[in-house]
């Protein structure tokens, strides 16, 4: 064994995920503009509607349906967001709900840790490794087969896409001092790290701080704050409680930006089939 392999075998480390934190650090060197907070803002929620409805409603708990077409778009775009594919995504989450703050669970803040829970357990090597025996009823689309093997593709279609964005505004724009450089930082890296750590946060923050309406066996919490900046995916105890349903705020105040964009896209005929909580769970409240 030579000496690359072993150290990556003897250390938890993901070199991708350590570089984009450290390209945060690019900001400081660019002057700040509004229309990078915009390009910012609109990549951030491209990738937070993409990743809940897609990645965990759609392919982890099936709780609506879509065409196949639309469900590609939805796998590539929340692919975009440089948290893998939606085969690896679902299947790990998976495994989460089969054994939720279990010895079993891969991101237990109860058993390892709330630092484990938020962002250790992704520098572990062998969490690269999709588990296609939790996935069966998506393996069998060639497409998100080949997504899983090509998941650096988007993000980095993605990174270009930005960067020649930028670099054409700068040439219709000289006097903005914006660049696809500039463009690329907000757009890709900034959003890219700050939707990192707003999913990671319903693993750890969503297991430990908030309030827990049902009295089920793990440790998931409400908590408004964090159902406000991943649209809906705070009301995590409420999710537990009935996994199933593509509406995660059960209360007419917990807002739950995703399903609202899902029943729209719902009267539109792009989805159907929308799971709602049933009244007996309704009624425990």
């Amino acid at each position: 064994m030579n000496k690359k392999k072993e150290f990556k075998k003897k250390n938890n480390v993901s070199f991708p995920l350590i570089l984009m934190h450290l390209s945060c650090f690019f900001v400081f060197l660019i002057p700040f503009k509004i229309e990078l907070l915009l390009v910012f803002g609109f990549v951030y929620c491209l990738h937070v509607f993409t990743l809940t409805a897609g990645f965990h409603r759609y392919f982890s708990h099936n709780s609506f349906k879509t065409s196949r077409p639309f469900q590609f778009i939805l796998g590539f775009l929340g692919t975009m967001a440089a948290q893998k594919d939606p085969l690896w995504w679902a299947s790990h989450h998976r495994l989460h709900h089969a054994h939720a703050d279990t010895e079993l669970d891969p991101h237990s803040a109860r058993i390892k840790g709330f630092w484990w829970s938020h962002i250790g357990w992704v520098m572990k090597k062998n969490v690269c490794e999709t588990r296609f025996d939790k996935i069966n009823d998506f393996r069998k689309f060639p497409e998100l087969i080949w997504l899983n093997k090509y998941a650096y593709l988007p993000p980095l279609l993605l990174a270009l896409f930005l960067y020649i964005s930028g670099t054409l505004f700068n040439y219709f724009n000289p006097a903005s001092d914006i660049s696809g450089f500039s463009f690329l930082v907000y757009g890709f890296v900034l959003s890219t790290v700050a939707v990192y750590h707003v999913t990671f946060s319903i693993n750890s923050v969503a297991h430990k701080f908030g309030k827990k309406r049902f009295k089920n066996d793990d440790d998931s919490v409400n908590n408004w704050f964090l159902a406000i900046l991943t649209g809906g995916e705070g009301w995590h105890n409420n999710h537990h409680r009935y996994a199933v349903c593509a509406r995660q705020g059960f209360k007419w105040w917990e807002i739950d930006m995703t399903y609202y964009i899902l029943k729209l896209l719902e009267r539109l005929k792009i989805v159907w089939d929308v799971r709602e909580p049933p009244k007996s769970i309704l009624q425990e409240i």
